[in-house]
């Protein structure tokens, strides 16, 4: 069995895992963090506690992608019910606990109306100290809209640390569909970086066109914010962030024009895709 560390020994092995393998070091904590809650979710799941829950956003794309995707520092989770009902529900089931890391629920919240998803902070513990605290977003969860992903972040099994595999991720057909709506819409704002989530997951071959087709038109039809396909253009503002974006993340197009083509393109193969079935 692997021993357990004191919390000054695991920060130590953390800064040195993180520079051997070349990760950011925040980020790293990060997904100790994110992973400890996931334990704490399937704990949930397996003791009844819990009906259903999801990881979704760039957390989602994190586990799936690793270090291809962009970093995040916020947990997106889909639980099923009202805001105030999942609220409790998360308060209830990080009560529980994940091997030697706690957790605590802040008392400051704030509701996102256009999303249905209330912004939360949690502290976390390892063996009572300190640890990080990071934002959780609290959304609605569908149930039989999950995959179970083998995470592909790496370097934590050097932690010393139990890893929670699989966990539970919105399909990636939604997670498309609900990215490009957003990036799109009314509500885009800030959404820059939904553009390149989209462009990864095709030039990764990880995009299913039929079906995120089909997930697309139905979430364009319940949102109704506008239509399927959208204009698949984007603000000039955009410009800098996407291609700083772009050149962090090492993508083989770097510049504004080329993303705006690429993304015209899969809006235009989705559209196809929709219309022949």
């Amino acid at each position: 069995m692997t021993p357990r560390r004191p919390l000054e020994r695991l920060e130590k092995t953390l800064a040195r895992v993180a520079r051997e393998q070349g990760i950011d070091q925040e980020r790293f904590r990060r997904w100790v963090s994110f992973l400890a809650i996931c334990g704490v979710l399937e704990r949930a799941l397996a003791d009844g506690l819990l009906g259903t829950y999801y990881l979704k956003g760039g957390v989602a794309m994190e586990l799936r992608f690793a270090q291809r995707a962009r970093a995040t520092k916020d947990l997106d989770i889909g639980i099923e019910g009202t805001r105030a009902s999942r609220l409790h529900t998360l308060s209830e089931v990080l009560k529980v606990g994940f091997d030697d890391f706690t957790f605590r629920v802040k008392s400051r919240t704030r509701d996102m109306e256009q999303a249905d998803t209330v912004r939360i902070q949690v502290a976390v513990e390892y063996k009572t100290r300190s640890w990080q605290t990071i934002d959780v977003d609290l959304g609605p969860a569908t149930f039989g809209h999950t995959d179970l992903i083998e995470p592909k972040v790496h370097g934590l099994a050097e932690l010393g640390l139990p890893v929670t595999s699989p966990v539970r991720c919105l399909k990636l057909a939604d997670q498309v569909a609900q990215k490009l709506h957003a990036c799109t819409g009314p509500f885009s704002l800030g959404r820059a970086r939904d553009v390149l989530d989209i462009i990864l997951i095709d030039t990764l071959g990880e995009l299913d066109y039929a079906a995120t087709a089909q997930v697309a038109r139905n979430v364009f039809i319940e949102r109704a914010t506008h239509n399927f396909p959208p204009e698949a253009t984007f603000p000039v503002e955009w410009r800098p962030e996407l291609e700083a974006l772009a050149k962090d993340l090492a993508f083989p197009i770097r510049t504004a024009s080329q993303i705006q083509a690429r993304f015209h393109e899969i809006v235009a193969m989705l559209s196809s895709v929709g219309e022949s079935q």
